[in-house]
This record gives structure tokens, sequence and C-alpha cells, in this order.
């Protein structure tokens, strides 16, 4: 047997099996990572608060262990909640759209920001980012907790939306990469052009030679870096 493609499995059920809130109430980056930790046996099948006993209950049909009370270090079960948006409020600073795992936050800088309601997954990420405290979470199920007031479309959804925003992040990433390598490149071509000349006869032609060795030993460090990221990005 695989022991490396059984694990696999397990964390894929394990990953179909959570909310896909991404809040990371339960110690990890995200709901991947969690079920990662639980397949390969690292975490306990009950840090998922969104998921609440019902989530505890899954989580132990799928792995074969036994059923245990929620851990209250994560946090508690409880209803679905929505963020807002005080508008009055808000500067426009950007940091909860940067926090929102989902991209449930529509806003530009300087500008009111507000939630997209059917994305966002009450995570509470963008709440301790917001400098001004103008976000606010909405209770929608006062009577439903846990699974009972989510639901497997709301979960594909937030999966589908986590994974697109992973994958803008990374383009966004590579294409600032680019941009930075191209503008060393330019000035590694143009060293005489970003470094100061001593006047014609002067006795700074040394000092001038230094500056120009300098600059392009730190250009050049700077390319080689982000060619061995790069290189580590392909490999993995």
């Amino acid at each position: 047997m695989n022991l490396k493609a059984t694990t696999n499995s397990l964390s894929e059920l394990v990953l179909d099996a959570l909310p896909q809130t991404q809040c990371t109430r339960c110690g990890f980056p995200d709901c991947a990572a969690y079920a990662q930790a639980v397949a390969h046996d690292s975490a306990p099948i009950n840090q998922c608060p969104p998921g609440g006993e019902e989530g505890v209950r899954r989580l132990s049909v799928i792995t074969g262990r036994p059923t245990v009370p929620l851990s209250t270090d994560h946090g508690v079960e409880g209803p679905r909640s929505l963020a807002w948006i005080d508008e009055e409020v808000c500067i426009g600073c950007t940091l909860c759209i940067d926090a929102c795992p989902t991209d449930a936050i529509l806003g530009t800088n300087k500008k009111m920001h507000t939630v997209i309601e059917k994305y966002c997954t009450g995570c509470e990420l963008c709440i301790p980012v917001c400098p001004v405290d103008c976000i606010l979470l909405e209770n929608v199920t006062p009577s439903l907790t846990g699974w009972n007031a989510w639901s497997e479309s709301l979960a594909d959804l937030a999966r589908a939306r986590y994974g697109s925003r992973k994958i803008r992040l990374q383009r966004e990433t590579a294409e600032h990469e680019e941009r930075m390598r191209a503008k060393a490149l330019e000035n590694l071509a143009d060293l005489d052009g970003t470094t100061h000349m001593p006047p014609k006869g002067s006795a700074g032609s040394a000092e001038y030679s230094k500056q120009v060795d300098r600059k392009t030993a730190i250009i050049q460090a700077a390319l080689a870096k982000a060619k061995a990221i790069q290189t580590k990005k392909e490999n993995t």
C-alpha cells in the first residue's frame, strides 16, 4: 500500500468535511493545512469551531478516531455571522481587503469599502486589522449553529473563492517579481547614469569605480536571490 497516497486521500476526505471558512481558528493557516495535519495524525479532530460538534462527528467517521468534545481552546460553536462595514467610519485603508480569504470585500485605497455578503464566511479575520473598528458582525442564523447554520453549497463557494484568491495572489507576486527583475537589469545596464560621476580631472575616479562595483554587486545579488526563489518554486 502506498502510504503517501493513502494519507493524501484521507487529507482530501477531511478537507471535504470542513466548512471552508478559512478562519484559522484551528491554529493552521487554512482548512487545507488543518486537513493535512489531521490526516497525518498531528492534530486532533476537534479544532474547528465553525464545524462545531457535527464537524467533529464527521471527522470521527472519516478518520476512525473517537468523537471528542469541541476544543474550547480554539473557540466555541456559534451561529453563522456576516461582516458588515460602517461606511461612514471606513477610511479606505484596504487592510481588511488584504485579510479577507475569499475576496469578499470590495473597495480601493482611500475609498469606502463594502462586504459582498454571499462571499463572506464570517471568518472574522478582517476585524482585528481594521484601525478604526468599523467592521462588525451580524448574526444571520440566531437559532442555528455549526454545520446547521452552514451548508455544503456555501462551503463549496468559499473553497472556490479561496482557491481563486490564492491563484490571484501568486500571479500578482510573480508579476511584481518580474517588474523588479526588469528594473534591476535596467539599472545594471545603466550604471553610469545611476552613479554620481566625479568632475573631469578630479581625483574621484577611484571612488567612482568603487560606487559602480558596489552597485553592480548589489544588483547581481538581488538577481541571484530572485532566481533562487523562482527555482525553488518551480521545484516544489
